[in-house]
């Protein structure tokens, strides 16, 4: 194994998430030294030339050139690992064990499994693995998928902080004067709110309407946090949720999405 220091480049056009791999990086591998964070992947190819790093994290979907086509350029000459939101890209693609791949939002424990394969390889001075096949086929399910529809995350303001929440950990969202309060689930807290300026309409045509509904006309609720439904008077109706004490009213518009209930 060399016994230089192991330097690394992340590349992602989301700042807060270039920040928090690093943030997760500097835990699961203290001594790895992160020598340029790239917001494109057209940053990403000139920062890897000029730094030369051990390894690359590079997020697939980048504006301009992707992920994919960075590692083309690259070739054999670093350790590889891709980051995505959509693992349905990554998966297959990578069955075979000859390129790693992280899915967004990260998880310590897939992190640390990452970090254990390619120190591995560096310790067996293992060659980096970038099969062309395996790249052409990436690149074609690239270009041949529709652009993912549905918000995975949302950029809130929680407190003094900028929070990304993963979709599936918000109760449900309601607008209010300026901004869309944002009620999720997460640690420290329990529960709490986030804000975000983006109106409450816009936010709907993002989520997924097989986990979201709108039950009001300021008010969108996530069907998986749902407890029950009492009725109420003028075929209004009320949500009762599984973690929280809220109750979410449901206009005569939307009373038909619970006509079973």
């Amino acid at each position: 194994m060399t016994t230089d220091r192991i330097t690394a480049l992340i590349a992602d056009d989301e700042p807060l998430l270039r920040d928090a791999l690093a943030r997760q990086l500097a835990v699961a591998w203290p001594e790895l030294d992160i020598v340029a964070q790239a917001r494109n992947g057209r940053e990403a190819i000139a920062l890897f030339e000029q730094w030369k790093p051990h390894v690359c994290f590079l997020d697939v979907h980048m504006p301009g050139i992707t992920g994919v086509e960075a590692a083309h350029h690259m070739g054999e000459r670093t350790h590889l690992v891709f980051v995505t939101a959509f693992d349905q890209y990554a998966v297959q693609a990578f069955a075979e064990g000859a390129l790693d791949y992280l899915v967004k939002p990260v998880e310590a424990t897939r992190l640390d499994a990452t970090v254990a394969r390619i120190k591995a390889r560096l310790h067996a001075s293992q060659p980096a693995l970038h099969t062309d096949q395996l790249l052409r086929k990436l690149a074609t399910q690239l270009a041949s998928s529709a652009a993912p529809a549905y918000l995975r995350w949302i950029r809130a303001q929680v407190g003094q902080q900028v929070r990304l929440i993963p979709v599936e950990d918000i109760d449900y969202l309601r607008s209010d004067t300026k901004y869309t309060r944002i009620a999720c689930r997460g640690e420290p807290v329990p529960a709490r709110d986030a804000l975000v300026t983006t109106p409450l309409k816009e936010l709907a045509a993002q989520l997924d309407p097989a986990l979201f509904a709108q039950v009001h006309r300021s008010v969108i609720v996530n069907l998986r946090a749902v407890s029950h439904v009492t009725r109420g008077d003028n075929d209004t109706a009320d949500i009762h949720l599984k973690d929280r004490p809220d109750v979410l009213p449901v206009s005569r518009a939307y009373r038909h999405l619970f006509r079973a209930m």
